[in-house]
Protein backbone atom coordinates (compact mmCIF):
# COMPACT_ATOMS: atom_id res chain seq x y z
CA UNK A 1 0.00 0.00 0.00
CA UNK A 2 1.41 3.26 -1.23
CA UNK A 3 0.67 5.93 1.78
CA UNK A 4 -0.15 9.60 0.37
CA UNK A 5 1.59 12.27 1.38
CA UNK A 6 -0.13 13.06 4.30
CA UNK A 7 -1.83 9.66 5.40
CA UNK A 8 0.63 9.28 8.47
CA UNK A 9 -0.54 12.51 10.21
CA UNK A 10 -1.44 12.01 13.72
CA UNK A 11 -0.32 8.73 14.08
CA UNK A 12 2.70 7.15 16.45
CA UNK A 13 5.30 4.85 16.03
CA UNK A 14 2.69 1.82 16.04
CA UNK A 15 0.40 3.31 13.75
CA UNK A 16 -2.23 4.23 15.93
CA UNK A 17 -4.41 7.48 15.38
CA UNK A 18 -6.16 7.73 18.31
CA UNK A 19 -7.52 5.05 21.34
CA UNK A 20 -9.91 4.72 24.07
CA UNK A 21 -10.77 2.95 27.03
CA UNK A 22 -14.73 2.98 28.15
CA UNK A 23 -14.93 2.26 31.47
CA UNK A 24 -17.68 1.94 33.68
CA UNK A 25 -19.40 5.34 32.78
CA UNK A 26 -19.22 4.29 28.85
CA UNK A 27 -17.16 7.54 28.26
CA UNK A 28 -13.89 7.15 26.38
CA UNK A 29 -11.24 8.12 27.40
CA UNK A 30 -7.78 8.52 25.75
CA UNK A 31 -4.77 5.54 25.82
CA UNK A 32 -1.75 5.51 24.00
CA UNK A 33 -0.88 1.57 22.39
CA UNK A 34 1.03 0.90 25.46
CA UNK A 35 -1.80 1.45 27.80
CA UNK A 36 -4.44 -0.20 25.95
CA UNK A 37 -2.04 -3.21 25.60
CA UNK A 38 -0.97 -3.13 29.10
CA UNK A 39 -4.72 -2.95 29.92
CA UNK A 40 -5.74 -5.93 27.50
CA UNK A 41 -3.30 -8.14 29.77
CA UNK A 42 -4.73 -7.52 33.03
CA UNK A 43 -1.97 -5.23 34.65
CA UNK A 44 -3.90 -2.06 34.65
CA UNK A 45 -7.24 -4.11 36.00
CA UNK A 46 -11.49 -2.94 35.54
CA UNK A 47 -13.93 -3.51 33.04
CA UNK A 48 -15.06 -1.88 30.04
CA UNK A 49 -13.86 -2.67 26.66
CA UNK A 50 -10.99 -0.70 24.19
CA UNK A 51 -10.94 0.99 20.52
CA UNK A 52 -8.05 1.37 18.58
CA UNK A 53 -8.08 3.23 15.19
CA UNK A 54 -5.13 2.34 13.42
CA UNK A 55 -3.29 3.75 10.20
CA UNK A 56 -2.49 1.02 7.40
CA UNK A 57 -0.71 3.30 5.51
CA UNK A 58 1.89 3.54 7.92
CA UNK A 59 4.75 0.40 8.12
CA UNK A 60 4.91 -0.42 11.33
CA UNK A 61 0.92 -0.97 11.86
CA UNK A 62 0.59 -4.67 10.61
CA UNK A 63 3.94 -5.88 12.80
CA UNK A 64 2.93 -4.15 15.63
CA UNK A 65 -0.83 -5.78 15.44
CA UNK A 66 0.50 -9.12 15.42
CA UNK A 67 3.31 -8.89 18.23
CA UNK A 68 0.69 -7.29 20.12
CA UNK A 69 -2.37 -8.12 19.79
CA UNK A 70 -4.52 -11.30 19.64
CA UNK A 71 -6.60 -10.81 16.39
CA UNK A 72 -8.03 -13.32 14.06
CA UNK A 73 -6.14 -14.11 10.95
CA UNK A 74 -9.35 -13.70 8.98
CA UNK A 75 -8.53 -9.89 10.01
CA UNK A 76 -4.89 -9.88 8.99
CA UNK A 77 -6.20 -12.04 5.41
CA UNK A 78 -8.83 -9.70 5.05
CA UNK A 79 -6.04 -6.90 4.79
CA UNK A 80 -4.42 -7.78 1.91
CA UNK A 81 -7.86 -9.57 -0.21
CA UNK A 82 -8.35 -7.99 -3.47
CA UNK A 83 -12.15 -7.80 -2.85
CA UNK A 84 -13.58 -5.24 -0.87
CA UNK A 85 -17.24 -5.64 -0.67
CA UNK A 86 -18.71 -4.69 3.06
CA UNK A 87 -19.36 -7.56 4.93
CA UNK A 88 -19.52 -8.80 8.86
CA UNK A 89 -18.80 -12.17 9.47
CA UNK A 90 -17.84 -14.60 13.09
CA UNK A 91 -14.36 -16.08 13.13
CA UNK A 92 -13.16 -17.92 16.57
CA UNK A 93 -15.49 -15.97 18.74
CA UNK A 94 -14.22 -12.58 16.85
CA UNK A 95 -16.37 -10.32 14.46
CA UNK A 96 -14.43 -9.52 11.62
CA UNK A 97 -16.14 -6.34 9.70
CA UNK A 98 -14.96 -4.57 5.52
CA UNK A 99 -16.42 -1.75 5.56
CA UNK A 100 -16.35 0.61 2.76
CA UNK A 101 -16.13 4.23 3.34
CA UNK A 102 -15.79 7.80 1.42
CA UNK A 103 -13.13 9.59 1.86
CA UNK A 104 -13.05 12.24 4.33
CA UNK A 105 -12.34 15.28 1.67
CA UNK A 106 -14.98 13.33 -0.54
CA UNK A 107 -15.65 15.42 -3.82
CA UNK A 108 -17.96 12.96 -5.43
CA UNK A 109 -15.42 11.24 -7.84
CA UNK A 110 -15.32 7.22 -7.58
CA UNK A 111 -11.79 6.99 -6.89
CA UNK A 112 -12.96 8.64 -3.49
CA UNK A 113 -13.81 5.34 -1.89
CA UNK A 114 -12.05 3.15 0.51
CA UNK A 115 -12.11 0.05 2.98
CA UNK A 116 -11.83 0.19 6.66
CA UNK A 117 -11.19 -3.11 8.48
CA UNK A 118 -12.51 -4.16 11.66
CA UNK A 119 -12.05 -6.99 14.35
CA UNK A 120 -14.73 -6.89 17.48
CA UNK A 121 -14.15 -8.81 20.76
CA UNK A 122 -16.31 -8.26 23.79
CA UNK A 123 -13.49 -5.96 25.19
CA UNK A 124 -11.37 -4.73 22.26
CA UNK A 125 -12.64 -3.23 19.10
CA UNK A 126 -9.38 -2.59 16.19
CA UNK A 127 -10.33 -0.18 13.07
CA UNK A 128 -7.63 0.34 10.51
CA UNK A 129 -7.92 2.21 7.23
CA UNK A 130 -5.39 3.91 4.60
CA UNK A 131 -7.30 6.53 3.55
CA UNK A 132 -9.09 9.35 6.00
CA UNK A 133 -12.86 8.15 6.33
CA UNK A 134 -15.55 10.12 7.12
CA UNK A 135 -17.65 8.16 8.96
CA UNK A 136 -14.83 6.95 11.12
CA UNK A 137 -13.85 10.33 11.44
CA UNK A 138 -17.36 11.57 13.15
CA UNK A 139 -17.07 8.53 15.40
CA UNK A 140 -14.04 9.75 16.74
CA UNK A 141 -15.44 12.73 17.23
CA UNK A 142 -18.40 12.11 19.07
CA UNK A 143 -16.77 9.53 21.23
CA UNK A 144 -13.84 12.41 22.13
CA UNK A 145 -17.32 14.72 22.67
CA UNK A 146 -18.67 12.08 25.64
CA UNK A 147 -21.09 10.18 23.97
CA UNK A 148 -22.03 7.12 26.12
CA UNK A 149 -21.22 3.47 24.39
CA UNK A 150 -21.77 0.23 26.17
CA UNK A 151 -20.12 -2.00 24.49
CA UNK A 152 -17.87 -2.96 21.16
CA UNK A 153 -20.73 -3.67 19.25
CA UNK A 154 -22.75 -0.59 20.16
CA UNK A 155 -19.59 1.19 18.92
CA UNK A 156 -19.59 -1.03 15.63
CA UNK A 157 -23.96 0.04 15.28
CA UNK A 158 -22.35 3.57 16.01
CA UNK A 159 -20.22 3.21 13.16
CA UNK A 160 -22.50 2.24 10.54
CA UNK A 161 -25.18 4.69 11.76
CA UNK A 162 -23.02 7.23 10.99
CA UNK A 163 -22.37 5.22 7.46
CA UNK A 164 -25.84 5.62 7.04
CA UNK A 165 -26.04 9.47 7.81
CA UNK A 166 -23.03 9.67 5.09
CA UNK A 167 -24.76 7.69 2.52
CA UNK A 168 -28.24 10.48 2.90
CA UNK A 169 -26.08 13.26 2.74
CA UNK A 170 -24.40 11.82 -0.16
CA UNK A 171 -27.80 11.12 -1.64
CA UNK A 172 -29.10 14.71 -0.62
CA UNK A 173 -26.29 16.71 -2.77
CA UNK A 174 -26.56 14.44 -6.14
CA UNK A 175 -30.34 14.50 -5.71
CA UNK A 176 -29.75 18.90 -5.37
CA UNK A 177 -27.02 18.20 -8.51
CA UNK A 178 -29.75 16.05 -10.77
CA UNK A 179 -32.48 18.53 -10.10
CA UNK A 180 -30.07 21.67 -11.27
CA UNK A 181 -28.98 18.99 -14.13
CA UNK A 182 -32.89 18.81 -15.20
CA UNK A 183 -33.76 22.11 -14.65
CA UNK A 184 -31.13 22.89 -17.71
CA UNK A 185 -32.45 19.98 -19.75
CA UNK A 186 -36.14 21.83 -19.35
CA UNK A 187 -34.35 24.65 -20.59
CA UNK A 188 -33.04 23.42 -23.49
CA UNK A 189 -29.53 24.08 -22.17
CA UNK A 190 -27.81 20.63 -22.78
CA UNK A 191 -24.74 21.71 -22.34
CA UNK A 192 -21.88 19.04 -20.87
CA UNK A 193 -25.16 18.11 -18.43
CA UNK A 194 -24.57 14.18 -20.11
CA UNK A 195 -20.97 13.97 -19.02
CA UNK A 196 -21.95 15.32 -15.48
CA UNK A 197 -25.17 12.63 -15.45
CA UNK A 198 -22.90 9.91 -16.62
CA UNK A 199 -20.19 11.16 -14.01
CA UNK A 200 -23.09 10.67 -11.21
CA UNK A 201 -24.50 7.80 -12.17
CA UNK A 202 -20.77 5.86 -11.77
CA UNK A 203 -20.46 7.35 -8.32
CA UNK A 204 -23.55 6.09 -7.44
CA UNK A 205 -22.87 2.37 -9.14
CA UNK A 206 -19.81 2.03 -7.71
CA UNK A 207 -21.02 2.97 -3.72
CA UNK A 208 -24.16 0.51 -4.26
CA UNK A 209 -21.19 -1.98 -5.49
CA UNK A 210 -19.10 -1.14 -2.46
CA UNK A 211 -21.10 -0.97 -0.13
CA UNK A 212 -24.06 -3.21 -0.20
CA UNK A 213 -23.60 -5.43 2.33
CA UNK A 214 -23.55 -9.14 1.66
CA UNK A 215 -26.56 -10.26 3.01
CA UNK A 216 -25.28 -14.20 3.40
CA UNK A 217 -22.87 -13.53 6.08
CA UNK A 218 -25.29 -10.31 7.74
CA UNK A 219 -28.07 -13.25 7.96
CA UNK A 220 -25.92 -16.03 9.28
CA UNK A 221 -24.47 -13.74 12.15
CA UNK A 222 -27.91 -12.16 13.12
CA UNK A 223 -29.53 -15.84 13.07
CA UNK A 224 -26.72 -17.29 14.93
CA UNK A 225 -24.60 -14.53 17.28
CA UNK A 226 -21.70 -15.20 19.58
CA UNK A 227 -22.68 -15.57 23.12
CA UNK A 228 -21.22 -12.31 24.19
CA UNK A 229 -23.55 -9.95 21.54
CA UNK A 230 -26.36 -8.59 23.77
CA UNK A 231 -29.76 -8.61 22.64
CA UNK A 232 -30.19 -5.21 22.77
CA UNK A 233 -26.88 -5.18 20.44
CA UNK A 234 -28.22 -7.44 18.01
CA UNK A 235 -31.75 -5.59 17.65
CA UNK A 236 -29.54 -2.18 17.34
CA UNK A 237 -27.61 -4.32 14.38
CA UNK A 238 -30.69 -4.74 12.30
CA UNK A 239 -31.96 -1.90 12.62
CA UNK A 240 -28.75 0.06 11.56
CA UNK A 241 -28.81 -2.73 8.71
CA UNK A 242 -32.36 -1.87 7.99
CA UNK A 243 -31.31 1.87 7.60
CA UNK A 244 -28.26 1.39 5.34
CA UNK A 245 -30.53 -0.81 3.12
CA UNK A 246 -33.24 1.69 2.98
CA UNK A 247 -30.46 4.62 1.62
CA UNK A 248 -29.08 2.37 -0.67
CA UNK A 249 -32.77 1.84 -2.14
CA UNK A 250 -32.93 5.27 -2.25
CA UNK A 251 -29.51 5.27 -4.05
CA UNK A 252 -31.10 2.82 -6.39
CA UNK A 253 -33.85 4.84 -7.29
CA UNK A 254 -32.10 7.91 -8.30
CA UNK A 255 -29.88 6.00 -10.12
CA UNK A 256 -32.59 5.01 -12.03
CA UNK A 257 -33.72 8.60 -12.48
CA UNK A 258 -30.42 9.56 -13.67
CA UNK A 259 -30.35 6.40 -16.05
CA UNK A 260 -33.72 7.99 -17.49
CA UNK A 261 -32.44 11.89 -17.66
CA UNK A 262 -29.36 10.25 -19.40
CA UNK A 263 -31.81 8.28 -22.24
CA UNK A 264 -33.93 11.96 -22.74
CA UNK A 265 -30.47 13.87 -23.46
CA UNK A 266 -29.24 11.08 -25.85
CA UNK A 267 -32.69 11.17 -27.85
CA UNK A 268 -32.71 15.10 -27.88
CA UNK A 269 -28.91 14.84 -29.06
CA UNK A 270 -30.15 12.35 -31.95
CA UNK A 271 -33.00 14.46 -32.97
CA UNK A 272 -30.66 17.59 -33.50
CA UNK A 273 -28.47 15.28 -35.13
CA UNK A 274 -31.16 13.83 -37.46
CA UNK A 275 -32.41 17.55 -38.09
CA UNK A 276 -28.83 18.78 -39.15
CA UNK A 277 -28.80 16.07 -41.43
CA UNK A 278 -31.54 16.90 -42.75
CA UNK A 279 -31.25 20.08 -43.54
CA UNK A 280 -27.80 18.90 -45.26
CA UNK A 281 -30.01 16.45 -47.50
CA UNK A 282 -31.99 19.02 -48.36
CA UNK A 283 -29.40 21.54 -49.89
CA UNK A 284 -27.95 18.54 -51.70
CA UNK A 285 -30.76 17.55 -52.74
CA UNK A 286 -31.70 21.37 -54.05
CA UNK A 287 -28.16 21.84 -55.51
CA UNK A 288 -28.08 18.79 -57.03
CA UNK A 289 -30.32 20.14 -60.64
CA UNK A 290 -27.92 22.94 -60.69
CA UNK A 291 -25.00 20.87 -60.86
CA UNK A 292 -26.37 18.12 -63.29
CA UNK A 293 -27.84 21.28 -65.93
CA UNK A 294 -24.41 23.17 -65.46
CA UNK A 295 -22.54 20.00 -66.14
CA UNK A 296 -24.30 19.25 -69.02
CA UNK A 297 -24.56 22.94 -70.37
CA UNK A 298 -20.99 23.31 -69.86
CA UNK A 299 -19.61 20.59 -72.01
CA UNK A 300 -17.70 21.54 -74.87
CA UNK A 301 -19.67 19.48 -77.78
CA UNK A 302 -22.29 21.11 -80.23
CA UNK A 303 -25.49 20.55 -80.30
CA UNK A 304 -25.95 22.34 -76.99
CA UNK A 305 -29.93 23.33 -76.35
CA UNK A 306 -30.49 26.55 -76.46
CA UNK A 307 -26.95 28.14 -77.07
CA UNK A 308 -27.60 30.18 -79.74
CA UNK A 309 -31.66 31.48 -78.28
CA UNK A 310 -31.34 34.97 -77.41
CA UNK A 311 -33.11 34.00 -73.79
CA UNK A 312 -31.29 30.90 -73.19
CA UNK A 313 -30.10 31.00 -69.88
CA UNK A 314 -32.70 32.52 -68.48
CA UNK A 315 -34.80 29.74 -69.56
CA UNK A 316 -32.53 27.11 -67.50
CA UNK A 317 -32.59 29.18 -64.81
CA UNK A 318 -36.22 28.74 -64.43
CA UNK A 319 -36.21 25.14 -65.01
CA UNK A 320 -33.47 25.09 -62.10
CA UNK A 321 -35.75 27.26 -60.08
CA UNK A 322 -38.40 24.68 -61.21
CA UNK A 323 -37.03 21.57 -60.37
CA UNK A 324 -35.46 22.83 -57.01
CA UNK A 325 -39.08 24.32 -55.85
CA UNK A 326 -40.67 20.97 -56.84
CA UNK A 327 -37.79 19.27 -54.83
CA UNK A 328 -37.95 22.06 -51.60
CA UNK A 329 -41.51 21.10 -51.35
CA UNK A 330 -41.58 17.10 -51.22
CA UNK A 331 -38.59 17.55 -48.52
CA UNK A 332 -40.62 19.76 -46.08
CA UNK A 333 -44.00 17.40 -47.32
CA UNK A 334 -41.90 14.92 -45.72
CA UNK A 335 -40.60 16.85 -42.88
CA UNK A 336 -43.95 17.60 -41.80
CA UNK A 337 -45.32 14.04 -41.90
Amino acid sequence: MTPPSNASYGADSSGLICGFRFGTDCRGQAVSAEQAVAWLDGEAGGDGFVWLHFNLAHAATERWLREHVSLSEVFHDALHEKSRSTRVELDDDMLVAIVNDVHYNFAFEPSDISTLWLAVTPRLMVSARVQPLRSIDRLREAVKQGSAVRSTVELLVHLMHDQGDVLVDIVRSVTARVDSLEDHLLAGRLGKQRADLGALRRLLVRLQRLLAPEPSALFRLLQKPPGWIREADLQDLRQSTEEFSVALRDMAALEERIKLLHEEIAGRVAEQNNRSLFVLTVVTVLALPINIVAGLMGMNVGGVPLAQHPHGFWVVVAIIAAFGVVALWLAFRRERD
